[in-house]
């Protein structure tokens, strides 16, 4: 069964790694991440190889293939690799190769260059850890925390302080990247259970409004349209905020919000996904 995937298979995609706003230690399932967009026909990262800072880089560019491209710091406490990075992009853009750019880095800086490949009509991904300010996470059609890359991998990480959603704010709770909570007994009830509440209540009536969007006249709509419409309402949107994989997993737990079925495709070698507000 296809399930929401509002991934596209994309033939040629570019990969250009920020080695100084960016972790080595996610490379693998970063680049399993990526795999799920498309074909990887260029990466590259940069940054300043002889620093110590960039050091735990190098043990991982020769395994994964990433061409390094080094950037001196010429001045202290400025980013040196950040126009080495854009200048390489859009000469990439202008070979007109490529479907779309995977962008590594949680610097804001890119915000520019991440609106302009949008402009040119190719795909962008965006990857970076929790401080990435918004601006550059809602230019990318889809943004990815590296925090839970971590945790796909059965690492725990220590859930970051808060996040910046801009149009419903469902990740705003210390145990967001913790694995799904259970509500305590009443007589237990406390304070962040009640903020675990509220995120749920928000998070039913963001996934209400994508279908309603997405519905036809009977209400039903394909998972496939409701999982495309709510990224494009917020680029970070991801279920496994919530401890599930996959956004059809996390409708088909909410039995008492959402009704779903299965309907064979017109080629009858797949199924798709259906849901319905109750």
């Amino acid at each position: 069964m296809r399930d929401t995937d509002t991934q596209e298979s994309l033939q040629n995609l570019v990969v250009l790694i920020d080695a100084d706003n960016a972790q080595a230690s996610v490379t693998k399932e970063l680049f399993a991440e990526i795999a799920k967009f498309g074909d990887v026909s260029v990466k590259r990262i940069y940054g300043d190889f002889t620093s110590q800072h960039s050091s735990s880089w190098k043990k991982v560019l020769q395994e994964y293939a990433i061409k390094p491209v080094q950037q001196f710091a010429y001045t202290t406490g400025k980013n040196a690799t950040d126009s080495s990075m854009i200048i390489d992009a859009m000469d990439l853009l202008y070979t007109h190769r490529f479907d779309g750019f995977c962008l590594v880095t949680s610097d804001s800086d890119f915000t520019g260059l991440a609106v302009r490949l949008k402009e040119a009509g190719l795909r962008v991904f965006g990857f970076g850890e929790q401080k990435t300010p918004k601006a550059f996470r809602n230019a990318c059609h889809k943004f990815i925390l590296t925090e839970l890359l971590r945790k796909d991998n059965g690492t725990r990480q220590e859930a970051p302080k808060s996040a910046g959603v801009e149009l419903i704010p469902i990740y705003d709770d210390e145990a967001m990247l913790a694995d799904k909570p259970t509500k305590p007994k009443p007589k237990e009830r406390t304070k962040s259970a009640d903020n675990t509440d509220k995120k749920e209540e928000l998070l039913n009536k963001f996934i209400t409004l994508a279908i309603e969007q997405s519905s036809d006249d009977s209400g039903w709509a394909q998972l496939g349209g409701v999982g495309s419409y709510i990224t494009k309402l917020q680029p970070d949107f991801d279920p496994r905020f919530y401890g599930y994989k996959k956004l059809s997993d996390l409708v088909k737990d909410k039995k008492k919000v959402f009704e779903t079925k299965e309907i064979a495709s017109s080629s009858g070698t797949a199924k798709n996904l259906y849901i319905k507000v109750k």
